[in-house]
């Protein structure tokens, strides 16, 4: 796994492929939460603007139930910035293991409690009570994935939401279309809109193929996060095993 924050140029394809399978996860569960309680779990604006439109119709205990969903976002990030991010800065060997060990436990208790009924029947319409625990869960693994990626590739890299990503194509595009061919940068550039293109690429695969399993197999579609999270925790445990013996 990747040890510290990597300039692009120093990017492996291990590297590249470790994103794009957590951008498929992010996608799977987007998907997940979307199909099961009509609700996009790591956006944090859609949240927002829906507290303030329960908020206008008085509708009180919801509007506050869904402003504090968000905040297990908050915690899921500050778990991995400590395990992370805090020992990247110490110069402390970073546990990813724990980092996708956390997420896949989360996912599949998800699929068990979803499974005995916890959460209620799946894809019905929102129902905060029932559904507050399904989404708090989902937001908490959502949190931790991101901040893991972000820390793990110095800021440049998420894997949770495409707005900031899709900007920074956006403006790469610009900067290759217009560039000098002679600037020494500009390969660097093409490399970095491949590697966003990517991402994106990755979590629409994600959410569009995993929304077949969650139709047809609804709780138990988020066994494909769940068996994601597992491979990584599973290379980074060997790979710093390697680590230590070399």
């Amino acid at each position: 796994m990747l040890r510290t924050a990597y300039s692009f140029n120093e990017i492996s394809t291990r590297h590249v492929s470790i994103w794009f399978s957590m951008a498929f996860q992010a996608g799977a569960i987007n998907a997940g939460g979307f199909i099961a309680c009509h609700r996009f779990v790591t956006h944090t604006t859609g949240f927002a603007t829906y507290f303030g439109t329960e908020l206008a119709t008085g509708h009180w205990e919801t509007a506050i139930g869904v402003l504090t969903v968000p905040f297990f976002f908050l915690i899921g990030a500050m778990v991995s910035g400590y395990l992370i991010d805090h020992r990247l800065r110490t110069d402390a060997e970073p546990r990813y293991d724990l980092s996708f060990g956390l997420i896949a436990t989360l996912m599949l208790g998800v699929v068990a409690l979803g499974h005995i009924g916890f959460f209620g029947v799946f894809g019905e319409p929102l129902a905060l009570i029932r559904d507050y625990a399904l989404l708090a869960i989902l937001c908490l693994s959502s949190g931790i994935q991101n901040a893991t990626i972000t820390s793990a590739s110095g800021a440049v890299v998420r894997t949770t939401h495409l707005t900031g990503i899709t900007t920074d194509l956006g403006i790469g595009l610009v900067r290759v279309f217009t560039g000098n061919a002679s600037d020494s940068g500009l390969k660097n550039e093409r490399k970095v809109n491949w590697l966003r293109f990517g991402i994106i690429a990755s979590f629409i695969l994600g959410s569009t193929s995993s929304a077949f399993l969650f139709y047809n197999f609804q709780y138990l579609g988020f066994l494909l996060p769940a068996a994601i999270s597992i491979v990584l925790t599973v290379a980074a445990l060997q790979r710093g095993l390697r680590d230590r013996t070399s």
